[in-house]
């Protein structure tokens, strides 16, 4: 296995010092490490991989270095549109590595959302012509590899890749956390009272990542079942837009959008077009702890803007933050939406916190036939 700080070490000394991109679990332990030893100003958390994309070449622009671009793999669809119309050789030819983790690598057991994402990651590589490399568990053969990168980098310009296998990186704790006002609530607290609150016809759709877990094992607790919920366990970001058609389409149905911070802030510009489009049966609860907590804690900048206060510039009739359950509950009366509801809670979830029972597709058509009646 890597050691972060080796590598981190090796990429400092040959001139790479600045670092942004979207946390990834099979990343957390390097992601984990530059945030405790990168310079202030050369870390950014991005709200999406082709933002950070977007900032590495900005800093080439200003320094001529190279920077480093972290993501999971499922984000190279938002990083596409960069790589190959600013980065690429034959566009601005800006030097950058991008260290992708492989999930869904084929002969690996994963969650059913990266599979085909993990079959096609190196071929979507080799379509955009940028050369990659499996990243080596072997500490012997890493300056090989680093020379390998940063010749290519000279050679052709554009971006290189290094595909991480899961497990390839020794562990490594974060040091570095965040100061947040104390807050009461769990997210799964949250969760449980905004299902125990609304009605029987209310129908759900969640952002991916704990959220979709925890309301599945919630429905089993309360024995609710689970036609009423979309899981949207992959396609981070566009749980709003899900539930935003849906509730346009079913507009005598209440339907609940249970999203994230890391995950709103990713296609920010999404509330705007619910603002614009105004489906009164609508309710957007973002349920904020300021950190993207399924892929090691790392910080968003979730408790750092307003996220209220872009709600009603964007058009939505109501914002409100919320800390307690007494102030969620106190919600839950009759609506004109699209509503917005912030509710500030903490980090982390249970340990022995379970994944959904039942496929992606299963769950699909459950959800239509329940908004379809027929039921």
């Amino acid at each position: 296995m890597i050691d972060p700080g080796n590598l981190f070490d090796k990429l400092v000394k040959r001139g790479t010092d600045f670092f942004t991109g979207v946390p990834d679990s099979l990343l957390k332990n390097f992601c984990a490490y530059i945030t405790d030893h990168a310079k202030a100003d050369n870390h950014i958390i991005a709200v999406n991989e082709g933002s950070a994309v977007a900032l590495a070449s900005g800093f080439h622009l200003g320094t001529g270095k190279i920077p480093l671009v972290y993501m999971q793999n499922s984000g190279i669809g938002n990083a596409v549109n960069p790589l190959l119309s600013l980065t690429d050789p034959l566009v601005y030819r800006i030097p950058l590595i991008l260290m992708i983790g492989w999930r869904g690598e084929p002969g690996v057991k994963d969650e059913p959302q990266h599979l085909k994402q993990g079959k096609v990651t190196c071929a979507l590589l080799e379509a955009m012509e940028i050369p990659y490399a499996i990243l080596t568990r072997d500490e012997a053969d890493l300056n090989d590899q680093l020379d390998a990168c940063y010749a290519s980098l000279e050679k052709n310009g554009g971006p290189y890749a290094f595909v991480v296998k899961k497990d390839t990186f020794t562990p490594y704790t974060l040091t570095h956390t965040e100061e947040y006002p104390a807050v009461e609530l769990t997210r799964e607290e949250a969760i449980e009272e905004i299902i125990l609150s609304s009605p029987p016809e209310e129908a759900f759709f969640t952002t991916t990542g704990m959220a979709s877990r925890e309301l599945y094992e919630l429905r089993e607790k309360h024995r609710m079942g689970h036609e009423r919920d979309f899981l949207t366990v992959g396609s981070m970001g566009h749980a709003s837009s899900l539930a935003l058609a849906a509730a346009m389409q079913r507009r005598e149905i209440p339907i609940t959008c249970l999203d994230g911070d890391g995950a709103v802030l990713m296609h920010l510009g999404v509330l705007g077009t619910i603002g614009t489009c105004k489906p009164s049966n609508l309710r957007h609860i973002v349920l904020n702890n300021g950190a993207h907590d399924s892929v090691g804690g790392q910080p968003t900048i979730g408790f750092k803007v307003d996220l209220c206060a872009m709600a009603l510039a964007a058009g939505y009739p109501e914002a409100h933050r919320v800390y307690t359950r007494e102030e969620l509950r106190a919600l839950f009366t009759a609506r004109k939406g699209p509503v917005f509801i912030e509710v500030r809670i903490r980090k982390g979830n249970r340990a022995d916190l379970g994944r959904p029972g039942t496929s992606p597709e299963t769950n699909k058509k459950a959800l239509m036939d329940f908004l379809r009646g027929e039921l």
